[in-house]
């Protein structure tokens, strides 16, 4: 019988999965490539070759955080659809099982972006790029839910969203998820029945397989 050989995933997978566990685990600051390298069992001259610079490196793990909170509302759009509302209330309610669910040092974009002060760093291009994003996305909800003011319903919403995330480390977790849950039935009303609980990742995201590839 023909013995297969165990196919070893390829480096650049390997460099980015390395990245988002150490970043993610010490902060951007604390890690250095030949870290990354290590831990993904290659060298720094490999890590090199597919991310010009550890800059670079940081920004494509969070086009792929970005991935990851991007299918959170395609997956709602497709349990839901045309229902925006039924939409927005799984987006506050994975934001607070996550919050409740699962430890960690809180919120990638967050933690980053307290890490990276110049507005012009890559990383923190693709995180303001996100955040304006979803905000705009989230007014699309508000609109097409028959909220009154939906550009003030949805900044209401991203606020305390965003601020649930960032108080958790200090509230605590399950606090800040029921407060922003008790905050988001005054903006968007009675919640229907709670979907059931998500997978969480490394940062309390459900994520996909990390490949070489974006979408």
């Amino acid at each position: 019988m023909k013995e297969h050989k165990r196919v070893k995933t390829p480096p650049r997978e390997r460099i980015l999965a390395a990245a988002e566990e150490l970043f993610y685990r010490e902060g951007i600051r604390g890690v250095g490539v030949e870290a990354i390298a290590a831990r993904a069992e290659t060298t720094k001259m490999a890590l090199y070759r597919h991310f010009a610079s550890k800059d670079a490196l940081v920004a494509e793990w969070l086009r792929l955080v970005v991935v990851s909170e991007e299918a959170v509302f395609e997956r709602l759009a497709a349990e839901h659809p045309g229902d925006a509302r039924a939409q927005l209330w799984g987006w506050v309610r994975f934001i607070a099982e996550r919050l409740a669910g699962c430890t960690g040092r809180g919120c990638a974009f967050n933690n980053s972006v307290a890490e990276l002060p110049d507005r012009q760093h890559p990383a923190r291009q693709v995180i303001e790029a996100h955040k304006v994003a979803q905000l705009r996305h989230v007014e699309a909800l508000c609109a097409q839910a028959g909220l009154t003011e939906p550009k003030e319903a949805a900044s209401k919403l991203f606020f305390v969203v965003e601020g649930a995330q960032v108080s958790a480390s200090s509230l605590g977790t399950g606090t800040a998820g029921e407060r922003l849950l008790d905050i988001a039935r005054g903006i968007l009303g009675e919640a229907p029945t709670s979907p059931s609980r998500e997978r969480c990742g490394p940062q309390g995201v459900k994520r996909p397989p990390i490949s070489g590839k974006r979408s």
